[in-house]
């Protein structure tokens, strides 16, 4: 998988020490020096690309959690069987469904592997979270049983990026807030993918699974759309600089296709869990704050304010504290449940270091 798995024992501690974690997985990257690894590139720029190399190594693994249940498994993306049923669940949304997740999928590899690729040329140290794949992924048939970095089976779900890109007149750069698409989902602790074959006996739980995880990718998507935006404004680099602006975009294009997928859910009430997933047309929703249809960004007020015309744009673009608000968000989210201390140490230290970057 590129240059995140190092093959020799050699390799892997000196990039563990190099990151100020022991072998043992107890250190913090706070013990490093701030120059540590950085090359050639300045110590914000290195910090910069490493917590994004980071945050792609952790999306791709959530990404292929999903391709081996409900992807298309080839040489790019060999692991897992498939699972019919959810596959069938999620062509509900799109019958194309397989495809876009494997794409998406392969998309964040390549991400990563070419992030770490280009900070090893620079002379700087790559990222490997690979002493952290200590989670317990799903049984149900067609899952590889593999260790993950990522828990997509109690996630909860903030989807009020479906009302902050239909308005008219809010931005969340200028300290608005916006109410949720599926207010269900932000509460409580839902499966995105089957978790056991049990979850596949009964149609309609497993098309509340299929729903939770249309709304997921568009969520860890949006997320992406403005990370690399609002670290951008930091770099000094002009070749950085240009890795960010060619990796950014590709992200907002995977937004905009899970946003779209997303409008075509179905409305159902999850016997199971109570769950509901709601009829997006239908009172107390409804209106253009939740048209179904609208998924290119409306025109809204900048981060400028109301003195400049409304402008269709990404939203937020903040770049203060804007690596550390991505780790929160996935934190918040569930992403991380049953993680270790080591962990969540390592990635509050590299977005850190990233927010502490300057141009």
């Amino acid at each position: 998988m590129g240059v995140e798995v190092t093959s020799t024992t050699t390799n892997r501690r000196r990039f563990l020490a190099g990151a100020g974690l022991t072998v043992l997985g107890a250190g913090s990257l706070s013990a490093a020096p701030a120059a540590f690894g950085k090359g050639d590139l300045s110590t914000g720029d290195a910090a910069i690309l490493r917590f994004l190399a980071a945050a792609e190594i952790l999306e791709a693994d959530l990404w292929k959690q999903y391709n081996e249940l409900c992807g298309i498994r080839d040489h790019e993306l060999p692991d897992g069987t498939g699972s019919k049923p959810f596959t069938e669940a999620l062509e509900n949304l799109d019958d194309d469904m397989d495809q876009y997740v494997h794409d998406n999928t392969f998309d964040e590899v390549t991400h990563f592997t070419f992030i770490n690729a280009y900070l090893q040329s620079r002379g700087a140290q790559p990222v490997n979270l690979d002493q952290f794949r200590t989670l317990p992924g799903s049984t149900a048939t067609g899952a590889a049983k593999l260790k993950r970095l990522t828990n997509l089976m109690e996630l909860t779900i903030d989807t009020s990026w479906w009302t902050r890109y239909r308005s008219r007149h809010k931005n969340p750069d200028l300290g608005d807030t916006f109410p949720p698409a599926v207010p269900g989902l932000a509460k409580g602790r839902w499966p995105a993918i089957p978790r056991t074959d049990a979850d596949l006996k009964n149609k309609k739980h497993l098309q509340a699974i299929a729903n939770t995880a249309g709304f997921h990718f568009a969520t860890v998507e949006q997320g992406g759309s403005s990370l690399y935006p609002s670290l951008a404004q930091r770099v000094q680099d002009p070749e950085v600089l240009r890795v960010l602006l060619s990796i950014g975009p590709t992200e907002t294009m995977h937004f905009q296709t899970w946003s779209d997928k997303a409008g075509d859910a179905p409305p159902v009430r999850d016997p199971t869990t109570g769950l509901v997933f709601p009829d997006l047309d239908k009172k107390p929703f409804g209106g253009p704050n939740f048209q179904e249809n609208l998924i290119m960004p409306e025109p809204t007020t900048s981060w400028l304010g109301a003195r400049f015309p409304a402008v269709s744009i990404i939203r937020p673009t903040e770049t203060t504290g804007a690596a550390m608000g991505a780790a929160k968000f996935l934190t918040a989210m569930g992403l991380f449940r049953g993680q270790s201390p080591a962990f969540f140490s390592a990635v509050t230290t590299l977005a850190q270091q990233a927010d502490a970057a300057t141009r």
